[in-house]
């Protein structure tokens, strides 16, 4: 009797030893699974987000462009009060920097950025910021503004036709708030406030 039923404790104790062996292992594979769901549910968004290219030779992307902005218009709107404050010059530069100040704090997005100012890409603006450093420490330097009224200079003009292979560049037009600017100052007017929705040239 003994060695009739020793055959079935066997299979009965395999079997059971078969199923123990497999029920970590499946538990780990739905786990492992999960994991995989929740990085591709959460990586998908944020990878929508990283610009790949400019489009444009020579312009790179740059990963932290609004942090760059914010840095370089806080820099320009510091350096710009070395400039005479009655100076249209200042006052422009004032008023369309103070409104893509505000854009960049506002918005967290590049795109969001680059739509709501439309006036180029963010590495774009990067560039114009960044000239316009570099002009207002030339204009502080020149001090265009202590010229005599009297005072005369010679323009020369050049007629000649640009050759067929030369580029022509051609800037980008003007945000609204500057010829708003302009026309408040050439009229003596204030300059007048621009909301964020005032951006598109």
């Amino acid at each position: 009797m003994a060695r009739s039923n020793s055959p079935v404790i066997s299979i009965h104790h395999s079997q059971h030893q078969h199923r123990h062996r497999h029920r970590p292992r499946t538990s780990y594979l739905v786990s492992d699974q999960g994991s995989k769901m929740f990085l591709r549910a959460v990586a998908r968004p944020l990878m929508a987000k990283v610009k790949q290219t400019t489009g444009i030779v020579g312009l790179d992307v740059v990963p932290n462009a609004r942090e760059v902005l914010i840095g370089l218009y806080s820099k320009t709107l510091n350096e710009i009060k070395a400039v005479p404050e009655d100076e249209g010059y200042r006052k422009a530069v004032e008023s369309f920097t103070s409104h893509r100040l505000k854009v960049c704090q506002e918005e967290e997005d590049w795109e969001d950025i680059e739509k709501k100012l439309g006036c180029g890409q963010v590495e774009e603006l990067i560039e114009e910021a960044q000239d316009e450093l570099k002009l207002i420490s030339l204009m502080n330097e020149w001090k265009p503004w202590g010229v005599p009224d009297d005072y005369e200079c010679e323009v020369i003009e050049n007629d000649a036709p640009v050759p067929k292979h030369v580029p022509l560049h051609r800037p980008p037009p003007l945000p609204t708030e500057f010829h708003k600017t302009l026309e408040a100052i050439q009229s003596g007017k204030d300059t007048p406030a621009v909301s964020s929705g005032e951006s598109k040239a």
